[in-house]
């Protein structure tokens, strides 16, 4: 203590202990908080990896509302936990990616059907593994974290646990890459996975089958309105076509064979329906196709028809690339029978009388090489418009 002007000055000297300075130190390093650095950065990449993965779920509301929801907690999680960590904030985490693992396997396993965008099945794929691996490893380091495994080693290696942690938190960033960019193989991941890139030119097609729900996605150019409506004629052909499956009962209908089963499909024509004012109305399809390669003959398809005096300039576009209206102006009728084709100058021989031009479309309720609404082949497979090749949608036809 020191005199001034009548007073004293009290001066006071702390030494610190360099041991509890130590101390510091090693919590600061994340030494003493072991479990919950690898937990915390295990859950930063797994949000990382699900937050990648919400601008490609764009198109599906739920599933980007579910997404979002994961990212949130896995990313609010992880970074809390190192910050304040509290026994109940780790519990909840505990449990909230113990869930998102489990969501990720029934996502795999089964879909989760009541997301839309997430109820088909998947095979398991490298980027949501990783981050259904990282949401286990936050959980299972919690839960060490809570009943005190294996801290001691972890306090006493605080550069290991640091260095841990940090490759955990790392590998989000390829799994961020590819969720970016990931494309579709049969569906959509559940909550646990990555994300997906959609779109008509990005999404692999899916072979047409009947006995499968409709899915003429992946070809390029084709718009969603005009997929839709393409689906729309397909589901309503497979529905109501049926009922003309025995040729017997088409014929007791007005449907009358032109005479082509030897070709390997049979077309029965409609008058009636042929002159009414009903277009692509599978209650009233102008033509039916029967496939004459097996016994008895089955119903493949209906040719849906334009109303007499329309051209191609005329037709509406059903699905854009995905549908294709033709005529046929090279064949000679005898009656309502098919007995021969133009000649060079595309004039019919003898009596024959040359059939009217009216587009018309096929509609396949069976597998076809060239897709739901293809062609035939050679001579009888007719011609499109000006400008336009024969399409063959084999992206969707049976191989």
């Amino acid at each position: 203590m020191t005199p001034d002007q009548g007073g004293y000055e009290v001066t006071l000297t702390v030494e610190q202990d360099p041991g509890v300075m130590r101390a510091v130190r090693s919590v600061a390093s994340l030494g003493a908080l072991g479990w919950l650095a690898v937990a915390g950065g295990a859950s930063l990449g797994a949000g990382a990896i699900h937050a990648a993965a919400i601008g490609v779920h764009s198109e599906h509301r739920q599933a980007v509302a579910a997404f979002t929801i994961v990212a949130a907690i896995q990313l609010g999680w992880g970074a809390i936990v190192l910050a304040r960590p509290g026994r109940l904030l780790i519990s909840l985490g505990v449990i909230a990616n113990v869930a998102i693992a489990a969501m990720w396997l029934v996502a795999k396993t089964r879909g989760i059907g009541f997301v839309e965008g997430l109820g088909d099945v998947e095979p398991v794929q490298f980027v949501d593994s990783v981050a259904a691996a990282l949401a286990i490893t936050a959980a299972l380091c919690g839960l060490a974290y809570l009943f005190g495994i294996g801290s001691r080693t972890l306090t006493a290696s605080p550069l290991a646990t640091g260095t841990v942690a940090i490759l955990l938190a790392g590998l989000s960033l390829p799994g961020m890459l590819v969720a970016g960019s990931h494309a579709h193989a049969a569906g959509h991941d559940g909550a646990g996975a990555a994300g997906h890139a959609h779109g008509a030119t990005s999404v692999p097609p899916t072979v047409f089958d009947p006995l499968l729900p409709i899915d003429l996605s992946g070809v390029e150019g084709v718009s969603p309105q005009q997929q839709a409506r393409a689906e729309n004629l397909l589901a309503i052909s497979l529905i109501e076509l049926p009922q003309f499956s025995d040729p017997a009962v088409a014929e007791a209908m007005g449907f009358v064979s032109i005479g082509d089963g030897f070709t390997g499909v049979e077309h029965y024509l409609s008058a009636a329906n042929m002159n009414d004012d009903k277009i692509l109305d599978p209650d009233y399809p102008e033509s039916l196709v029967y496939d004459t390669t097996t016994t008895p003959k089955q119903l493949a398809a209906a040719m849906f028809m334009m109303s007499p005096g329309d051209t191609l300039a005329d037709v509406p576009d059903v699905g854009g690339s995905l549908t294709q209206w033709h005529i046929h102006n090279n064949l000679c009728f005898a009656g309502p029978r098919v007995a021969g084709i133009t000649n060079a100058e595309g004039v019919c021989p003898g009596t024959l009388t040359k059939g009217v031009e009216t587009p018309m479309m096929h509609v396949w309720i069976q597998k076809h090489p060239c897709g739901p609404f293809a062609a035939l082949e050679g001579i009888g497979a007719g011609q499109v418009a000006e400008g336009e090749t024969k399409a063959c949608d084999a992206a969707h036809g049976s191989h």
